[in-house]
């Protein structure tokens, strides 16, 4: 199956042929399968957001070449616009981004910017709203008037209205206390389920990826330093810590109970499965 996202050979430089010149990637071969959900971590400087900016057109490649379904997005500024439609990207804090007299109008921007009709356009809008859990009376509101969590919740429904193929979240919950968080990381993974949609999340918290994530894809100075399936990447936690980065906690607890002597699975990364591997060791001995 064709990649409807890949990158071959990746690299932009910041400032070039300057003393501020900054290679951010360089050399990345990276390819999206339709459907999938994605996982970027890495630490600051590592090349997340860079990358994430080209893949939906935004920034252009100093070298290499980034596809959407097979065909250059940068081959002509028309296809480089219709691409940011179909590749929707939230940006970190995407709330300082809000403008509109009314939440209803913010999450209709930008499919009216696709110039669909008035009522395509609405059906939208409501939809939107209620796969990220806003009320029917918060279009009505200002988005100044909404929470934070609401106000981040809006912001993301406004990239949602537009269905894109992809959706990228750029630090999402950053920000949000840990039941906003929560509730927020749920209506993404109802979005991605009910739509089908490719998400890609950028994230500094293993916990959150641990959760929501099917591949992840670790970054450092630039570069694609692993990319697999999300047990088997944090399975490599030595490798992980020497970047700076740490496996969830959960990890850590069972890696702990099998130095102590327990064999218990090394490899879980949430609550529900250590949860799982502890009752299958006392199940084994004999316990009801």
């Amino acid at each position: 199956m064709e990649p409807i996202i890949k990158t071959e050979n990746l690299t932009y430089t910041y400032n070039p042929n300057t003393p501020f010149s900054l290679t951010a990637i360089q050399g990345i071969n990276f390819s999206v399968q339709k459907g999938e959900f994605i996982g970027l971590i890495g630490h600051t400087g590592s090349g997340k957001s860079t990358l994430v900016q080209h893949l939906n057109g935004l920034l252009n490649p100093t070298a290499g070449t980034v596809l959407f379904n097979g065909e250059n997005m940068h081959e002509s500024k028309e296809k480089a616009h219709s691409v940011r439609f179909r590749v929707g990207l939230v940006f970190q804090y995407p709330e300082y981004q809000l403008f509109e007299e009314t939440t209803y109008q913010d999450i209709a921007f930008g499919p009216k910017n696709m110039r669909l009709p008035a009522s395509e356009v609405d059906a939208r809008v409501r939809q939107a709203a209620e796969l990220v859990g806003l009320e029917k009376a918060d279009l009505q509101k200002s988005p100044f008037e909404l929470s934070g969590g609401q106000k981040r919740r809006a912001a993301i429904a406004g990239v949602m209205a537009m269905y894109p193929e992809v959706l990228i979240l750029d630090e999402p919950t950053a920000g949000l206390d840990p039941e906003g968080q929560e509730a927020l990381l749920r209506n993404i993974r109802r979005y991605h389920e009910e739509t089908g949609a490719t998400v890609i999340m950028v994230s500094h918290s293993m916990e959150e990826i641990a959760r929501n994530v099917e591949r992840l894809v670790v970054m450092r100075r630039g570069t694609i330093l692993m990319d697999g399936p999300t047990a088997e990447v944090f399975a490599r936690g030595e490798e992980l810590a020497e970047t700076g980065l740490a496996v969830p906690q959960v990890t850590r607890v069972a890696r702990t109970l099998r130095r102590m002597g327990l064999a218990v699975d090394e490899a879980v990364y949430t609550v529900e499965q250590a949860a799982e591997a502890i009752l299958r060791l006392w199940e084994g001995r004999g316990h009801a």
